[in-house]
Formats: structure tokens, C-alpha cells, sequence
């Protein structure tokens, strides 16, 4: 068995929220691969998308791994030192507690780990998003799993025809559910459509195998206020019994919004790019998602491909860019700004507070 491990963090922008600063990524490696030679992992990556560090990892610990959560605070310990001296903006800001407790997932860090059984030929996508959220994975993985108009596999790959279960969680009130598709579809998406609060945690074929895992902290759940939006990460296996690396990617032809985007306040078109082009600039952003593509070979990493390099997704940025022109238009009016209910951990409650007493009732 092996696992492979996606644990990120946004430890300090270059310049304000748009960039990953060299030396940051150059500490985060070279702790990387001191954990290598101690033998905790097998094959590490550093990857970036905008301000957001990527910790991709193989290793043999299984998932939620006390070393692996430990060594990954480190470096990001680490990086955010670097981050300080260099006066970068927000340094450590995933970072929400003081000492680590046995496990990232509640610190602030994103997390998606699978623990597989390695295939003849393992091919995996790796999803790395900024200034979104984490149910920004909701609609591309009811796409890649469950609309056949989407994935073909669904009706004429005899091993995919049974469908997939989603795993899906209620991240206020600390809950999940499980839904199997296609019997379940309707149900599921009345649930998975509001993705401010039930996000997609995992997918898995009707026989239990592991085919996708996302991350869903929620940043302001553990905070109790605005700290920065999520930038989540999803891991996605692809060919054989699952769908394939062109209908996994195929989602991202389109554009679609998500919440994000300027101060975690507004809804932006989730725009696919290169890593090199992961630098949201523009009213920091539009939100961007990075896919790097491996095969796993007995544990190593073999990639990556940065699949939306490829100009089949000149189409998509083109769309973004126009969807971001209308939005942007509306300045600080809805449906550009997130609605009230989602802005309770910014400064709309601090407002409510001092104008209370001038509300009048209605004669």
C-alpha cells in the first residue's frame, strides 16, 4: 500500500496575495527532502499555486499519520520564518495554532490523503485551487462522477456503469452522508448545490475503492473569523475503474463561480491555468486551479504534467475573464459580494453592532 499526501498552506504572499516567494518554496523542499533521506517518505513535490505552499508526498504511514502531519507543520513552521524575515504579507496565516497537536486537519493546513493499493498503471491528477473555497470541488466532481454527458465511462465502460458514492460532508454542523449514484443524484444534489456548507470529501466506486478525496477545512470554522479563504486540494485516480485523465479534466472547460476571490467576499469564475500563470493579481484574482498530472511508480512520483498548460483551456480563461468583467461591475452590490449569511465572519458583524440602535421599527 501506499499514500499519497496533499497538505498546503498559504504562509506569506509575494507581493500581497498574488505569489509564492522563491526562497519559501526553496525552504519547504529542502525540508522536504530531509524527510526523504530519514526515510519518512518515499518521493516528495513542491508545488506552488498563487500564494498557497503544496506539499505532495508518498509514503507507506497510511493516511493521517502523526510523522507525516508533524514533518508537514515543520515545514511549514519553517517557511513561515522565512516568510517573516522577508516581510511577506500574511505570514503563517494557516497557521491557527500555536503548537502542533497530533494532526494538521483542524490547524489551519488543507489535507487530502488516499491510501491505495498501487494499479499496473497509476495515473492521478493532482487539483490545487486559490481564493476559493473548498466546495469549490462540488460541481467538477459530480461532473467527473456522476453526468455522463461529462464522463462518457458512465454509460459504456462496463467496470464504471454502477456508478460512484460520494462521501459528503456538513461542514457546520460537523456531519456526513453518503449518497450512491445515479440512484441517489437528486437527492444528493439538493445537498451538494449549496457548497458554502456540504463540500464533497470523497468519492469511491460501489465496490468501496478510494477514487477521489478533497480537502474541507473550513479556515473561518476553526478560527471563528476571517483568516483567508480555504484554497482547497483535491486528489482525483484516473483511468481503469475510474474515469479517464480527459474526463477528469473535462469539468474545466467551462468556467463556473465560486465563492472567493477579493477578501473571501465575493463569487469570481473559477478559472483553470498553468502554474506559472497561478498569480492572482486582478482584485486578487479571478480564483485560479492548478492540475498536475502523475503516474505512481512503486511509490514515486512520476510527472508532473501540468495539464492546464494545454491551450484546449484558452476557451475556459477567455470565459473567466468575461465572467469577471460582469461581475466586477457590480462592485460591492450582490450577486458579485457573497450574501449576507456569508459574511458573518468578516466585518458585517462589527457594523450590525454600531448601527443597531438606529434601526427603527416600520409604522
Amino acid at each position: 500500500m501506499v499514500t499519497l499526501s496533499v497538505i498546503k498552506a498559504d504562509i506569506g504572499g509575494y507581493v500581497g496575495h498574488s505569489e509564492s516567494h522563491p526562497d519559501l518554496l526553496a525552504t519547504a523542499k529542502e525540508k522536504m527532502e530531509q524527510a526523504k533521506q530519514k526515510g519518512l517518505v518515499i518521493d516528495y513535490q513542491v508545488a506552488k499555486c498563487g500564494d498557497d505552499c503544496e506539499l505532495i508526498m508518498t509514503h507507506d504511514h497510511g493516511t493521517d499519520n502523526k510523522e507525516i502531519h508533524q514533518m508537514a507543520w515543520d515545514t511549514f513552521v519553517a517557511c513561515t520564518e522565512v516568510a517573516k524575515k522577508l516581510k511577506l504579507y500574511g505570514a503563517g496565516q494557516d497557521l491557527l495554532a500555536d503548537a502542533f497537536s497530533g494532526n494538521v486537519k483542524g490547524m489551519g493546513p488543507g489535507c487530502a490523503e488516499m491510501e491505495i493499493e498501487e494499479r499496473p498503471s497509476e495515473p492521478v491528477i493532482v487539483f490545487m485551487a486559490d481564493k476559493t473555497s473548498s466546495g469549490a470541488w462540488n460541481m467538477p466532481l459530480y461532473k467527473m462522477f456522476a453526468d455522463p454527458f461529462n464522463t462518457a465511462g458512465l454509460v459504456i465502460a462496463e467496470n464504471m456503469h454502477d456508478g460512484f458514492t460520494f462521501e459528503v460532508h456538513d461542514v457546520l454542523e460537523n456531519k456526513m452522508i453518503k449518497f450512491n449514484t445515479p440512484e441517489d443524484l437528486y437527492d444528493m444534489l439538493v445537498f451538494i448545490g449549496a457548497t458554502t456548507r456540504y463540500c464533497i470529501k470523497a468519492v469511491y466506486t460501489r465496490k468501496g475503492e478510494i477514487a477521489a478525496v478533497s480537502s474541507t477545512q473550513k479556515l473561518f470554522n476553526i478560527a471563528g473569523r476571517y483568516v483567508g479563504k480555504d484554497d482547497p486540494v483535491c486528489i482525483v485516480r484516473g483511468q481503469g475503474c475510474f474515469p479517464a485523465i480527459g474526463e477528469i479534466l473535462e469539468p474545466f472547460s467551462k468556467t463556473w463561480l465560486v465563492e472567493g476571490w477579493m477578501r473571501g467576499s465575493h463569487y469570481g469564475p473559477f478559472m483553470p491555468v498553468s502554474e506559472a500563470d497561478s498569480t492572482p493579481s486582478r482584485f486578487d484574482g479571478p480564483p485560479r486551479v492548478v492540475a498536475y498530472g502523475y503516474q505512481l511508480a512503486n511509490g514515486k512520483l512520476v510527472g508532473p504534467r501540468d495539464f492546464f498548460a494545454d491551450k484546449s483551456f484558452d476557451n475556459a480563461r477567455k470565459a473567466a475573464l468575461d465572467a469577471a468583467d460582469l461581475l466586477r461591475s457590480h462592485g460591492p452590490f450582490e450577486p458579485h459580494r457573497l450574501p449576507l449569511n456569508e459574511m458573518e465572519y468578516t466585518t458585517m458583524p462589527q457594523v450590525m453592532e454600531k448601527l443597531k440602535d438606529r434601526f427603527e421599527d416600520i409604522k
